[in-house]
């Protein structure tokens, strides 16, 4: 008996529709992948039509004559002092949050998820005269801390909620043993939240990576753009030459690709674990 017999009619249709989705998202990809590859006489061919031969000279145009270098290396500059300083603050200010009693407590923890609440758009001008009276227009501490300050009360937020969900009794054995706060933190707490803070540390770095508004306002040196940034102006310069602006494009999207997929798996490996401990 095959495998299929086993399966009910609502299940198999919910499976069919599933793998339609999947098909219709993934179809684009594959597109600007193709189309990436292609020269401007095979893109006049169609958008399925095949190149004669693949085109990686596109990705040598946009990686060196669009400046896609200089843009990568500073998104990356950019996304991992905000990630990590956001996950490292997040952690902190969870923890006071979930378990020690302070004045104003509630208070505060309403005006944190207020302040998710404000588009960046809203205070972003208040934010460019700042900047520019400490003289960090054009700098990496423009494109950096502003990220960090917008990052700590979803950090904080999100990872108060999950170590309230944590076991009571492992930390009532640990008060009750004499161990301290930071000892509760670096030996109970952080090795529980590791599936958390994973979840965070993507959340995080998709945000910062597609940041556009604060590196547009705050940033008009090519040296310090970065990649979403520079894709608007290597658009400018490129309108014409398709494959090329596919293959920048490419280069924009494929890190973000590459770090959800490996956080994806860390994280179901660090939820199985944590839910053994």
């Amino acid at each position: 008996m095959s495998r299929w017999s086993n399966i009910s009619a609502g299940t198999l249709f919910l499976r069919i529709v599933l793998w339609l989705l999947a098909f219709v998202t993934i179809i684009p990809f594959l597109l600007l992948l193709l189309t990436s590859i292609k020269s401007k006489a095979d893109v006049l061919q169609g958008a399925f039509a095949l190149p004669a031969y693949p085109h990686f000279e596109n990705y040598v145009d946009a990686w060196n004559a669009g400046h896609f270098n200089i843009y990568f290396w500073n998104s990356i500059i950019v996304v991992i002092p905000v990630v990590a300083a956001s996950v490292f603050l997040g952690l902190l200010t969870g923890f006071a949050f979930a378990y020690l009693s302070f004045p104003f407590r509630r208070t505060l923890f309403a005006i944190l998820t207020l302040g998710m609440m404000v588009p960046a758009e809203a205070f972003i001008i208040p934010l460019y005269y700042e900047m520019r009276y400490l003289g960090l227009i054009n700098t990496y501490a423009a494109l950096i801390l502003p990220q960090i300050a917008m990052s700590i009360p979803f950090s904080t937020i999100f990872l108060a909620s999950a170590m309230q969900q944590l076991p009571e009794e492992v930390l009532e054995a640990a008060v009750l043993d004499g161990a301290g706060r930071f000892y509760i933190l670096r030996k109970i707490v952080i090795p529980l939240m590791v599936p958390a803070m994973s979840t965070l540390a993507l959340f995080l770095f998709i945000w910062t990576w597609n940041e556009f508004l604060i590196p547009f306002i705050l940033v008009n040196d090519d040296d310090y753009r970065t990649l979403p940034l520079g894709m608007l102006f290597f658009q400018g310069r490129y309108t014409v030459n398709t494959p090329v602006l596919t293959a920048g494009a490419v280069i924009v999207i494929f890190p973000l690709i590459v770090t959800y997929l490996i956080f994806q798996r860390r994280f179901i490996a660090g939820l199985t674990a944590g839910a053994t401990k």
